[in-house]
């Protein structure tokens, strides 16, 4: 049986998650994307040792520094899942498809400025006359 997942999900092997670098995800942001997730194997089942949780550590850094950039960290997230859970990966495409859908594109590809509430919980201005379309 085929799984399909959406077909905006471009998938990038690497022979384990913890070759993934924060630069390779900063890049996939800086070059346009609306978000970015790994999925790894399980924690502690990693047949490179320690991969999946270097992983994780990197992703989670990235998120701090989208907090810093205004850019909502949510675009950026780690799954873990073994090569058997098939339907589970589509399932996880389909959600973060949905849940970068619902943020919108990305700040750094519209020039819209922080997408984050203000440290007083406003919301930030988007007034500069630049409208957005999110290409779905």
């Amino acid at each position: 049986m085929r799984m399909e997942y959406p077909t905006n999900v471009k998938i990038i092997r690497v022979p384990c998650t913890g070759k993934v670098d924060v630069l390779y995800l900063l890049k996939a942001l800086e070059s346009g994307v609306d978000g970015v997730y790994v999925a790894g194997c399980m924690e502690g089942d990693c047949h490179f040792l320690k991969g999946n949780i270097r992983a994780r550590k990197r992703v989670e850094y990235v998120k701090k520094l989208l907090v810093d950039l205004g850019i909502n960290p949510e675009r950026v997230a780690m799954y873990n899942l073994s090569a058997a859970q098939g339907p589970r990966f589509v399932e996880i495409a389909k959600e973060m498809t949905e849940k970068i859908a619902a943020l919108g594109p990305s700040p750094i590809k519209t020039g819209r400025g922080s997408e984050l509430p203000k440290a007083d919980g406003s919301t930030p201005s988007t007034d500069d006359g630049a409208s957005a379309k999110s290409a779905a």
